[in-house]
């Protein structure tokens, strides 16, 4: 009887591990630092955040976590700086504009705001992109990542960004824990960093002051990586003189032959010592070009003629003699038959100086749009400091001029739209001073051999004539001299593909079309169609 009931005991038993199985395969993937996360901003909100933790590891950042980076049209995406198993979307504000607590979907992945969805991003890159290992010149024996321990144990940093006035390390796991509670003091080893390291090596640590006043959530312990107090993020603790703070392309995704990239980085020495940045690009066939030799330009814009996958190589060095190194990878598309528009530069770029009282030209360079008649429309709305617009509409000008009248942030809305209504959108900011700007400024460009990145405002794409940036006349009368002639000045101009693409935005002013006049194409409606119609009559 005994040995029955231990096998229906084990029956039982095994039952349940086989569910807990079935059922932990489907909570979620796992999240690795690297990974990239996308959001569908399709549900009225003007800004998204993600906001990441995992219990035991801590949070990506205080809420609400951090600004998401626009891809393209309303796509975002967002890095994760470390092991994170929930997310929530949120527009930025305190208990209002947020997803529930979701459980993230893994690398590529889109969430819809609109549909509540999840589902595979097909732009995404098939990989995460990770930096390569730093390296310093001046000493073979000091290694860019912090050791770990030599022995049985783990070693932990911890950078005290919160002031705490001390700091403890309390470890613990299924083989016990390090001390009593609050563990044991940590050593200051300079700069606002302490450091412990364990004998035994445990699976869980909380950083604490000495008491239960001030302390960390409870943490899965990383050997070798430095946890921040303030920020309750993990990452690699960088002991070289000479150490690397940031390096980016942007865009790093969605970039097509003849884009602009902007390639940023930022490094420090210890000591304070000067640092130079060099920028090179090597293609497929390992052939190497240098976009900026060695100086103290720490911020260049490469723009890639051929298509294929880039290795972004950032390198660093310093007075002192040290050296430091990173890359990246950075796809590039042909964009000859691509149906959707996209945006390749904007002209001034974003974050410049422009003068009170003076105009300023916008100068869109754009691709894609490859179906129906192959044109790209542009569209410009221009926000002041007080938040008034313009009253913005689409036409075949890839620029726009516009004069700031006060001082403070402009904000330029730029659309670029195909003759399918595809639609793809990006957000400029521009300061206005009283300064006197000559040339807007950019990226600045190293005096190098290597090729000079175009600076120069792009050419319009069409040579159809420039619509007057004024509102047309509304037509009184509209009598059916010429078809498609809707503004009822005698002629087919691009002004009437403008007028019909103003009546279908519902402006007060363009109210009404003879449908006689209007119904370019013959489908009994007016419709963008029949702008489409015009724009092409007028090309041939």
């Amino acid at each position: 009887m005994v040995k029955k009931q231990h096998k229906v005991l084990s029956l039982i038993l095994c039952l349940i591990l086989a569910v807990s199985a079935v059922c932990a395969g489907t909570v979620g993937a796992f999240a690795a630092s690297g990974d990239t996360v996308y959001c569908k901003l399709n549900n009225g909100w003007t800004k998204v955040y993600a906001y990441m933790w995992k219990d035991g590891v801590g949070n990506n950042k205080d809420w609400p976590g951090v600004e998401m980076t626009k891809v393209e049209g309303d796509v975002y995406s967002y890095n994760l700086t470390g092991d994170f198993d929930k997310i929530i979307f949120t527009n930025g504000s305190n208990g209002s504009g947020q997803t529930g607590d979701l459980t993230y979907a893994g690398n590529g992945k889109i969430y819809d705001l609109s549909a509540g969805t999840w589902s595979t991003y097909v732009e995404a890159p098939t990989s995460a992109t990770t930096a390569t290992t730093a390296t310093t010149a001046t000493s073979a024996t000091t290694a860019t990542q912090a050791p770990t321990s030599s022995g049985d144990g783990v070693t932990v940093y911890l950078k005290n960004e919160a002031g705490w006035s001390a700091a403890y390390c309390y470890m613990w796991g299924d083989n016990g824990k390090n001390a009593s509670w609050p563990g044991e003091a940590m050593t200051n080893i300079g700069d606002d960093v302490y450091m412990y390291t364990s004998s035994t090596a445990y699976a869980n640590c909380i950083f604490n002051i000495g008491s239960d006043q001030n302390k960390t959530a409870d943490l899965t312990t990383m050997d070798g990586q430095i946890y921040n107090n303030k920020t309750n993020t993990w990452s690699v603790y960088d002991l070289s003189d000479l150490q690397v703070k940031s390096y980016t392309a942007d865009p790093a995704t969605g970039v097509y032959i003849d884009t602009d990239v902007t390639l940023s980085a930022t490094a420090q020495n210890r000591n304070g010592a000067a640092v130079s940045y060099k920028f090179s690009v090597t293609n497929e066939n390992g052939g190497t070009s240098v976009v900026s030799d060695f100086s103290s330009t720490n911020s260049v814009v490469w723009t890639p003629q051929t298509a294929g996958t880039y290795t972004i190589t950032f390198d660093f060095k310093d007075t002192e003699g040290n050296e430091n190194s990173r890359t990246t990878t950075v796809k590039v598309e042909d964009d000859s038959a691509l149906v959707k528009p996209v945006i390749k530069s904007v002209f001034p770029a974003n974050n410049n100086l422009i003068k009170v009282n003076t105009a300023a030209t916008v100068s869109v360079k754009a691709g894609g749009g490859k179906t129906g008649t192959n044109l790209l429309f542009y569209k410009y709305i221009v926000t002041d400091p007080n938040g008034v617009k313009n009253i913005p509409y689409y036409t075949l000008n890839n620029t726009y001029s516009f004069t700031p009248t006060m001082l403070g942030e402009y904000t330029v809305n730029v659309y670029v739209q195909g003759s399918d209504n595809t639609t793809v959108t990006k957000n400029y900011k521009y300061t206005a001073t009283n300064s006197d700007v000559t040339v807007p400024t950019t990226s600045p460009v190293p005096t190098t051999t290597a090729p000079v990145p175009t600076t120069t405002a792009p050419v319009p794409t069409t040579t159809a004539p420039v619509p007057t940036t004024t509102a047309p006349v509304p037509t009184t009368t509209a009598p059916p001299v010429v078809l498609g002639d809707v503004d009822g000045d005698g002629s087919l101009t691009v002004k009437d593909a403008t007028y019909i693409q103003k009546y279908l935005a519902e402006f007060a002013e363009y109210s009404s079309i003879s449908l006689e006049v209007g119904d370019v194409d013959g489908d009994g409606r007016i419709s963008v169609k029949d702008a489409t119609e015009i724009q092409t009559k007028l090309t041939k």
